[in-house]
Parts: structure tokens; sequence; C-alpha cells
């Protein structure tokens, strides 16, 4: 049975295919496109994941939409009633849309599927599955776990914004759900846009931000305060009640009253390029905590009623990873499982495992290895031959090498503070680089974050890099031996292996170029990082590039970052890497067997330069 999954028309739009419970292939739009976030149909997702199966699309034997658009729109009707007459001005402006596009979206996906070629609607139904039953399929299935509860936080569905569930073999219950307008994911958007940045993009670097606050936990503690007294109510099973007096997201295209939130906190919205201060970070901090108080009550509710040992996560704010490592650290579940693309994208294939077991009731499939996501690398992938094509196409001079030359030449220039552009079999599926389009970087040098951040990834400083890590390196440096192939959980470095701190410093600049442990690029300013662990299993390419850079070295870990520049997607192609690797200053380029060294392609690299500015 081969089931098409779709998500689309919100964020993140993606394509993935399944045939007899299998995940075959999944990409986002985004990474076809090159348009960040692309919310347009997924052709290009849908086209690789058929391609990927040698199918036409008259084959499949369904198809799956990720949510159910009619309740999302008695949503947005019964909204506009609850809040009338404010919001008129949106709500005549979005109905043109919605009577064009998203209550028609039975007749679109339809038209859409059928520009790929012939297929017979009665044999291949195209079907629906609820928002957040999406995000719990895509997590419990693959899980392999036989029986966990499920919980589920994001937005908002069609009236969901969170949920518990629990999923036992082929089925899913769900047990209880938060409802908009109440919503984590939204209160966390909220507070992201008022710190300056980008609504379903930045509130990962609201998440790295927060560390900063270690000088001052008195303005930290007084706004946590101010949040839970006047902005969100928080009860003790974990739901919440927002105070709409702060919030405009119900009846407008503004996620927030700017002046309430000035009145309350002191200071205005940040611009998105604006300076950041500390009375910023300390407001990033006391969020990112509350943020973390609700997921474990959430958590610890979920198993008061299901009464589980193990848990599945998905939905966007499970790709807080510093919650998941809290969630960790507080032993509440013996096993937890996080689903690599928690998001919108993830339900695309959430959807095609909810129509396979829960509507055609097929039995549970099952995998002796880690889970069932093929180590999240479900994109295209690319032979030696195409890239050497793109490489020359290009005019660059290049070099060809054995894999264990490659290994060997690779880890000789990490060792010696050079940044590698890594291009390796199949492209990640989710937001994360986990070693197929990555940026690599040695973590023993302190100036390789700063490097990284404004010669390569061309970024905000503050930000934080990841690393990647032999999983025996894991243990000895963080304590921890269960495996973390997602980077999906943060942890923090022991003891021994910290360097006391300065913790003085007019500006956030002063805090982040101090050197705070024996492996500075990756520990972020409270001892922390959110790892990746790599076995024979996940990724013999890097497991061994590991093992070189440790014989060279004494550590087997790397920095790991996504192959991509600020407001761009990972790259996809050959030709996205050779481009992207041409507007930076990485120091080499390695796709497949094929070196691309920037010294030896310094003319080149000149003129490629002078014919982006002309």
């Amino acid at each position: 049975m081969k089931i098409l999954g779709i998500s689309a028309y919100y964020h993140d739009s993606a394509a993935a295919l399944i045939e007899d419970g299998k995940v075959i292939a999944a990409a986002q739009e985004e990474r076809f496109t090159r348009l960040k976030h692309d919310a347009s149909f997924p052709n290009q997702a849908i086209k690789y994941c058929l391609d990927c199966a040698e199918l036409e699309v008259g084959d499949l034997d369904a198809i799956v939409f990720y949510d159910k658009p009619f309740l999302k729109f008695e949503r947005v009707i019964q909204t506009f009633l609850d809040y009338a007459p404010r919001g008129w001005l949106q709500f005549v402006s979005a109905i043109p849309g919605w009577l064009k596009e998203k209550l028609f979206i039975k007749k679109n996906i339809k038209e859409a599927i059928e520009e790929f070629g012939e297929i017979n609607w009665k044999t291949t139904p195209l079907l629906f599955s609820k928002h957040h039953l999406s995000h719990a399929a895509s997590t419990f299935y693959p899980s392999n776990f036989s029986e966990a509860a499920i919980l589920t936080i994001d937005g908002v569905g069609e009236w969901a914004t969170a949920s518990i569930s629990v999923g036992k073999e082929n089925k899913i219950q769900v047990l209880k759900e938060l409802q908009f307008p109440n919503s984590l994911g939204l209160l966390y958007s909220a507070f992201t846009y008022f710190l300056g940045f980008k609504v379903n993009s930045g509130e990962y670097k609201l998440m790295g931000l927060a560390p900063y606050a270690v000088n001052n936990s008195a303005l930290v503690e007084e706004y946590f305060e101010k949040l839970v007294t006047e902005v969100v109510t928080v009860h003790g099973d974990g739901s919440i009640t927002l105070n709409t007096k702060y919030f405009a997201y119900t009846y407008s295209n503004r996620m927030i009253k700017e002046q309430k939130l000035t009145e309350l906190f002191g200071f205005g919205k940040r611009e998105e390029e604006g300076k950041i201060e500390e009375h910023h970070y300390c407001l990033a901090m006391a969020l990112q905590q509350l943020t973390e108080d609700i997921v474990l009550r959430m958590a610890k509710h979920a198993k008061e009623i299901t009464g589980l040992s193990k848990i599945c996560l998905a939905g966007g704010v499970a790709l807080n990873c510093v919650a998941n490592g809290r969630l960790v650290d507080e032993g509440v579940f013996d096993d937890i499982y996080v689903q690599p693309a928690s998001g919108d994208a993830g339900n695309a294939l959430g959807a095609a495992l909810a129509a396979y077991y829960m509507h055609f009731k097929n039995a549970r499939v099952t995998s002796s290895g880690y889970d069932q996501m093929e180590w999240s690398r479900l994109g295209p992938s690319y032979s030696q031959q195409a890239i050497k094509r793109a490489i020359e196409k290009h005019e660059l001079n290049y070099k060809k090498f054995t894999e264990a030359e490659l290994i060997t030449f690779c880890a000789e220039q990490l060792a010696k503070g050079q940044n590698l552009a890594w291009f390796q079999g199949r492209m990640e599926f989710g937001p994360r680089a986990l070693g197929g389009r990555s940026i690599l970087g040695n973590p023993l040098m302190e100036e390789t974050q700063s490097k990284l951040n404004l010669k390569v990834k061309q970024r905000e400083s503050f930000r934080p890099f990841a690393p990647i890590m032999l999983e025996a390196e894991f243990q000895k440096y963080f304590g921890a031996h269960k495996p973390s192939p997602y980077m999906l959980f943060v942890h923090k470095l022991l003891p021994e292996f910290r360097i006391p701190q300065n913790k003085q410093g007019d500006n956030l600049i002063d805090l982040i170029n101090q050197k705070r442990s024996v492996l500075p690029a990756i520990t972020h300013i409270d001892y922390s990082a959110r790892i990746q662990t790599v076995s024979e299993n996940s990724d013999l390419l890097m497991y061994n590039l590991l093992r070189k850079f440790k014989e060279f070295t004494g550590v087997g870990v790397l920095v790991n970052t996504s192959f991509n520049l600020r407001g761009q997607p990972i790259v996809c192609t050959p030709n996205d890497a050779i481009e992207t690797f041409l507007s930076t200053e990485i120091d080499c380029l390695i796709m497949g067997n094929y070196v691309v060294d920037r010294e030896k392609n310094t003319n080149l690299l000149k003129k490629h330069i002078q014919v982006k500015l002309d």
C-alpha cells in the first residue's frame, strides 16, 4: 500500500511517501523552490517522492492532507463572532482567500495532483487527517514504541493547540485537547515577535538568546512573575489561559498589542535588526523558563492519565530542545521520542501514517533500529557523476579522493581550524542538518563560533552551535548514554570540563567571546549544548570522520551547523551547495568524494563575486 501525505498552505509545505508502513521519502518544498518556509502546494516535493519510489501518481492507494480545512474555517468564523466588531477588516480581507482556495481545497488538491498524470479518485481516495492527529501519528508510529503517551504542542491546528493521546499498536486515542485561543505555541511566537524575530522561524533564536541572562536573575524573576500573573494563567495539568488583553492574533494580522506589553515590561518591541540589550535576553529567559514549566506539567499530566512509562512528542514546541532536555533531566518518563520533523512539515508524514493505520486498519510495522525515520535522511541524493558535472559547470578546480583519503584529508583540515561544507548522501527531512547538508568546524578553537556566525553563516553573533559526536563522547563529556541522533535535546557539560567564567561585561559580545570549556565552540554560555550523536549504523561516513578527527585531536566531536546562509533554506542540490559555498568564506566544499579548495580557486571566486556585483 502506497500513501502520499501532503502539508501545505500555511508554512513549511512538504510531501512524504510511505509504502506498507515504511517511510520511503519526505522533503520540504522550500528545499526545491529556495523560498524559506514555502507554504505553496508542494509540487516539487511530491515529484521527488514519486520519482524516489519510481511511481506514477496513479499507482498511489491514497493521498492524505494534514488537516481539516472546514474545521479550521469554522474556527475563523467563530473567532470573528466572538470578537466582533474587532477584526472586521481582517475578516473581510481573509474571506476571499478562504472562498477561493481553502474552502475548495479538495478541488484544488485534486487539480494539482492531476498535473502529475492520470489518477482514478475512486481507487485513490483523497483523505483528510486532523492536524494534531497528524502530529501524534508522525511521532508515535515511527518511534517503535508499542505503547506510549503522546504529547503534541504547537500554535494551532483546526481548534486544538495541544493534545494528550495514547498510542497502542496501530491505534491512537486522543484523551485531552487545549483549544484556541489558549496556545503555548502562539504565546512563544508572540514574544518571538516582540523581541524582534520572525514568527514561525525565529523561535529558536529566542531559545538561543535566553541563556545570556546569566548576570541578572533578579530581572528574569521580575519578568517571570509578570508573565504568570498578568499574561498567562498556568493550571496544574499544564493547560493555560491567555490574557487576551495582551494579544491581537484573534482578530488581526498582528500577534500582540504592543502598547500593552510595553506598559507591562517597560520597553517596546525590538526592531528586527535592532540592538539586543539585557532586558531582551532576560525576558527571553523568563519566557523559556515558563515554557519549560508548562511542557513539564503537560508531560506529568500525560503520565498521570495514561500510566505509561514512554512518551512521544511532536508539534512545533517539541523542537524546543531545552524543554526536551529538562524533561529528560526530570526523569518523568523512562524513554522519550521526539519526531525530528516535529513542525508542520512532519505532518505530511503523520497524515500518511494516520491513514495507513487508522483508516485502512493495517497491522503495526516496527523495526529493530532506533526508529523508522531512516535517521531523517529522507530527501534526495546525487551521484558522483552529477556532483562532478555541477563542479565543472562552475569551472572550479577540484580533486577527487578515495573515501579513505577523503576522511583523512577532511580530519586534517578540521584539526587545523578550517571549516568544511559537507554534502553527502540523502538530504535531511526537518529543520536540522544532521550530517547530510552540514557545515563542520573544530570545536576546540574558541574563534570557530564567531568565524562561522559572521563569515560563513552571515547571521547573528550570539547564536550557539551544536556538536555532532561519537556516542562514547556523549557519555564522557555530558554523562548521558542514550543515543541522541536528531539534535533535539540540550544537555549540560559535566563540571570537570568547564572553565569558570568572568561574567562581567557591558554587552553580549563580552560574554560570547569568553572561553568556557574544553570544547569552547559548542558550549553555550550556560555550559549547555544541543547534542547529536553518531554511530556506525546511523552515518558510517561521519562516524569514520569523527574517529579520524579524534586520532588527530583526542576528541571525537565536531561543530555541526546547517549548510545554508541566513534567510535561506538548507541546500538541496550540488548547484545549491556550490552557489552557497561561493557566497561565503567556507574553506573547502566536500561533495561526495570531490573536494573544492578555496585556496585553489581564488581567481575564480573573485570572478564569481564580480559577476554577482555586476
